[in-house]
């Protein structure tokens, strides 16, 4: 009964997060001139990264498109990137990290939430390395390049960090796109040894 409902409350979310990081996006953007009033550029920049990636998630995952992307044209049609893992990468973690990434940087300055601008340009990255690879368009390509870079590269110019501050930042960003890339793996390894086993 549990494993249902828990599996239906995954299906309910699943259809409705992409509209309403949309929604949230807007609502975030809308406050920005106000608090370009009360934040120094830097910090408002770092801000700013929770509602780009939510537009970004919008081009990514409506219509379920980067999922499928991955399991049909990656996965050569094995199921390694679930609806569940979709949204606890996406919202938890993705929307986890940004809003840690401003607290960090509003309590103890920019250079504390570096993660963030590193976060996207490693994502970006990916996204263009594969449409190079694939010579095709990806999901989450255009605002990879339209928003992700040029928000990245100007955070990290108006920045005042130490190369330390850098390192954490992009390992932080490296290892939670690493770590996507095991949990996949591992979900695959164990759905082919199940298959062996029955």
């Amino acid at each position: 009964m549990d494993r249902y409902f828990g599996r239906r409350a995954v299906y309910w979310l699943a259809g409705r997060w992409v509209a309403g990081a949309g929604f949230m996006a807007a609502a975030v953007l809308a406050l920005v001139p106000g608090l370009a009033r009360v934040l120094d550029l830097p910090t408002l920049l770092i801000l700013l990264h929770s509602p780009v990636y939510m537009v970004h998630q919008v081009e990514e995952h409506a219509g379920d498109r980067f999922r499928r992307f991955v399991n049909d044209r990656l996965l050569h049609g094995q199921d390694g990137l679930s609806v569940a893992t979709v949204l606890v990468v996406n919202l938890p973690l993705v929307w986890g990290l940004n809003l840690a990434a401003f607290y960090a940087a509003l309590l103890c300055g920019p250079a504390a939430g570096l993660v963030a601008p590193y976060a996207v340009l490693v994502n970006a990255a990916i996204h263009v390395v594969g449409a190079v690879k694939l010579r095709a368009y990806n999901p989450g390509l255009v605002t990879s390049l339209l928003l992700f870079l040029p928000l990245g590269l100007v955070t990290l110019a108006v920045t005042d960090a130490t190369a330390s501050a850098h390192l954490i930042g992009l390992a932080l960003a490296v290892l939670l796109h690493l770590l996507i890339v095991l949990h996949v793996a591992r979900r695959l390894a164990a759905r082919r040894g199940r298959i062996v086993s029955g």
